[in-house]
């Protein structure tokens, strides 16, 4: 990922109704969720909504689909998978114990088997 990309994503990423629109994209996974559920989760109206769902897609951080009469919103992995990776890029030096926190917080954060607590 460029540089310029980044901060684009950054940007969009920035404002709180968006930053809560890519968190509830994101925990819906694959079948992604309408416009009308993604603004009654937020408490957005329709023209706002609209207008950061837009901003969200230019930056490449989210994509829609029409499904019939309704348009499906999806957050994209590999976008999110760019950013990090745009992060953490140099972070270690050669010393991976630096990333190692961020790296299992990812691990744990993605692992779709819960944990059995003893």
């Amino acid at each position: 990922m460029q540089e310029e990309r980044a901060l684009v994503a950054f940007a969009a990423l920035s404002q709180e109704t968006r930053l809560r629109i890519v968190r509830l994209l994101i925990q819906a996974g694959p079948e992604g969720m309408t416009a009308g559920s993604i603004g009654e989760a937020i408490g957005a109206t329709t023209s706002r909504l609209s207008f950061h769902l837009t901003h969200l897609e230019h930056a490449g951080l989210i994509r829609s689909q029409r499904n019939g009469r309704f348009v499906v919103y999806n957050a994209l992995p590999s976008a999110f998978s760019d950013l990090l990776e745009f992060l953490m890029r140099d972070c270690c030096q050669g010393h991976p114990e630096i990333c190692a926190p961020a790296v299992a917080a990812l691990a744990c954060a993605c692992d779709p088997t819960p944990t059995e607590k003893a």
